[in-house]
């Protein structure tokens, strides 16, 4: 199966985020990638004036660099994860599917 850069999408990365305890806000500011980790205090900045797709790019980045306990996740959740884990990063990519279930 495959997702798509929609609403729905966005929607499970970031209930992802908040099972493994990082809170995710929406906020303006001078990110050179488009978004900020705050690893001590768990919070997850993404520039606000980002689509749904560029939304999505940025929580895919951040999901790959943070370390998140899967035993913290739900089972729905955690099978999500370890599909999400075993894509490679799509890079130049420029099509709108990616290989994972929902």
């Amino acid at each position: 199966m495959s997702f798509k850069y929609n609403a729905t999408t966005l929607k499970k990365l970031e209930e992802l985020c908040e099972e493994a305890r990082y809170m995710i806000r929406y906020e303006k500011g001078n990110f050179n990638s488009g978004y900020c980790i705050l690893e001590d205090k768990r919070v997850v900045v993404i520039n606000r004036f980002f689509n749904v797709e560029g939304r999505i790019n940025a929580l895919l980045e951040i999901v790959s660099t943070i370390n998140i306990n899967e035993e913290e996740l739900s089972g729905e959740m955690l099978k999500w994860y370890r599909q999400l884990k075993k894509e490679p990063a799509s890079g130049n990519d420029t099509s709108v599917q990616t290989e994972l279930d929902i």
